[in-house]
């Protein structure tokens, strides 16, 4: 009886291992950079930490399928490393020598992705599942649509455009009634000028210009 078990227990081991293998069919190769997540709050990857995975592995398997029947014991580790990367796969409960299709376990992964990623305190950098893409978060929607942010913009632009333009025509305006201004004052003045170094008044040439000398005798000689 005992020869049974343990031949029985070696012929699992043995399919275990052509089971779970790099590059295996369905297989999958997990990266972990806990201390480069948690600086020096970083936690040893130990039997604990696996047995965490693979139950999480487990959980996200039956919460994609509608059977329910993926045990801990399904999900195989192989190849560990000190560096923390390692392979797995996940058998198939009904026939245990058989594993579960890689389209299945990645669907399910994405599925979870963020329940496992919160187990361990990682993220999708840190907990690198190298087969199976990052799921993205949906993009984040502006509570102010698009075409309201353009058009506000536009018209801000016009609005500015047009204060510039009456600002620029109101000190034209300006401008130009004071050069007409100063021009008349100017014409206002008497015009001076200078004759041999004395100030005298510009001539009228219209109204001539009587000389008071020449007046003086043109009253004595002409006056009866």
């Amino acid at each position: 009886m005992l020869r049974t078990l343990l031949l029985t227990l070696c012929v699992v081991a043995i399919a275990n291992a052509e089971l779970c293998k790099p590059d295996a069919q369905n297989a999958f190769k997990v990266r972990i950079s806990i201390k480069r997540a948690l600086g020096d709050n970083a936690y040893a990857w130990d039997a604990n930490e696996e047995y965490l995975f693979k139950a999480m592995v487990a959980f996200a398997m039956r919460r994609y399928s509608s059977k329910s029947t993926t045990q801990i014991s399904n999900v195989l580790l192989c190849n560990v490393t000190d560096r923390v990367s390692f392979w797995f796969v996940v058998t198939d409960s009904s026939k245990n020598v058989t594993t579960v299709p890689g389209s299945e376990v990645e669907a399910a992964i994405r599925m979870n992705r963020n329940r496992i990623n919160n187990a361990f305190l990682l993220s999708d950098k840190t907990l690198q599942f190298l087969k199976i893409t990052s799921t993205l978060s949906p993009p984040v929607e502006p509570s102010t649509p698009v075409w309201l942010i353009v058009f506000g913009v536009v018209l801000c632009l016009i609005v500015a455009g047009i204060v510039f333009l009456v600002i620029s025509g109101i000190q034209k305006h300006k401008k130009k009634n004071k050069e007409s201004t100063e021009r008349e004052d100017l014409e206002e003045k008497v015009e001076v000028t200078l004759e041999n170094g004395i100030p005298c008044e510009a001539l009228d040439l219209k109204a001539g210009h009587v000389n008071g000398v020449f007046a003086a005798d043109d009253e004595r000689f002409t006056s009866l």
